[in-house]
C-alpha cells in the first residue's frame, strides 16, 4: 500500500506538471528535447512530462522607459534626453529563439539609437521637429527588432534637459525676438498713421472750410472738460464772412 500511494502521488505530480493554462494574451513556446516544436495557447496546454519545456511570452504592448542619455548634438550642445518606447511581440517563436532576452536587447538598442540619431541633429531641430525625430527613431528601432519578432509601434522623446547657460541664452534670444517684433509693429503703426494724416491733409487743402469745421469740432470736444481753461488762437479768416456781411464791402487784403 505505501508503494501504491507513492506511485499515485508521482502520477498526480506528473499530471499537474503536464497541464498549463495560458491567458488570452499569453503564448507558450514549447521545446521538446531541446527542439522547437512551435507555440500554443491560449487556454489549456498539455505537455509531456520530463520531455517538453514551455516558456511563456506575453503579447501585450510593453512600455519601455529609456533612461536619460547624455547626447552631444551636431551644434555641440550637451543635453540629456530620455524617451519611452511602445512595442509588442508579434512572433513568440522568434522572440525566444533569435534573441536571448528581448526586453534587455530592445532597451539597449533603444539607448544606442537614441544617442546616435540625436547626435546628428541640431538643438533647434530637436526642439521644433520632435515628431519627425520620433518617427525616424521608430523606423530604425523597428527595422532592427523585426528579426526578433517584435513590432515597435511608437517612440516618444519625453524630456530634453538643457544646461542652465543654454536656457539663459535661449531666454535672451526670445526676449530680443519679442522686442524686434514690438518695434516693427510700432513702426508699421507710425507709417500707417502718417499715411492717413497725409490723406487728411490733402482733403483739407482742397476744401478750406473743412479746416474750420475741424477747428470747431475740437472746440466742442474741449468744452466738455469744464475743469480747466484753454486758450485757442482764432484766425481772422473765420470772421471774414461776418465782417463782409456787416460792412457790405469785402475785407481789404493786407
Amino acid at each position: 500500500m505505501p508503494a501504491l500511494a507513492f506511485i499515485i502521488v508521482i502520477v498526480l505530480l506528473l499530471l499537474v506538471s503536464a497541464i498549463r493554462i495560458l491567458n488570452e494574451y499569453e503564448r507558450g513556446v514549447i521545446f521538446r528535447l531541446g527542439r522547437l516544436i512551435g507555440s500554443k495557447g491560449p487556454g489549456l496546454v498539455l505537455l509531456i512530462p520530463l520531455v517538453d519545456r514551455m516558456q511563456k511570452i506575453s503579447l501585450r504592448t510593453i512600455v519601455l522607459d529609456v533612461p536619460p542619455q547624455d547626447v552631444i548634438t551636431r551644434d555641440n550642445v550637451s543635453i540629456q534626453v530620455n524617451a519611452v518606447i511602445y512595442f509588442r511581440v508579434m512572433e513568440p517563436n522568434k522572440s525566444v529563439v533569435e534573441v536571448e532576452n528581448y526586453l534587455f536587447a530592445t532597451s539597449q538598442l533603444s539607448q544606442t539609437t537614441l544617442r546616435s540619431i540625436l547626435g546628428q541633429v541640431e538643438l533647434d531641430d530637436l526642439l521644433s521637429e520632435r515628431e519627425k525625430i520620433n518617427n525616424e527613431l521608430q523606423n530604425i528601432i523597428d527595422r532592427h527588432t523585426d528579426p526578433w519578432g517584435i513590432k515597435v509601434s511608437m517612440v516618444e522623446i519625453k524630456h530634453v534637459d538643457l544646461p542652465q547657460e543654454m536656457k539663459r541664452a535661449m531666454a535672451r534670444q526670445a526676449e530680443a525676438e519679442r522686442e524686434r517684433r514690438a518695434k516693427i509693429i510700432a513702426a508699421d503703426g507710425e507709417f500707417q498713421a502718417s499715411a492717413k494724416l497725409s490723406d487728411a491733409a490733402e482733403v483739407i487743402s482742397k476744401q478750406p472750410i473743412a479746416l474750420q469745421l475741424r477747428f470747431l469740432q475740437t472746440l466742442a470736444e474741449v468744452a466738455t472738460e469744464n475743469n480747466s481753461t484753454t486758450l485757442f488762437p482764432i484766425p481772422i479768416d473765420l470772421f471774414a464772412p461776418f465782417i463782409k456781411q456787416m460792412s457790405g464791402t469785402p475785407p481789404k487784403a493786407e
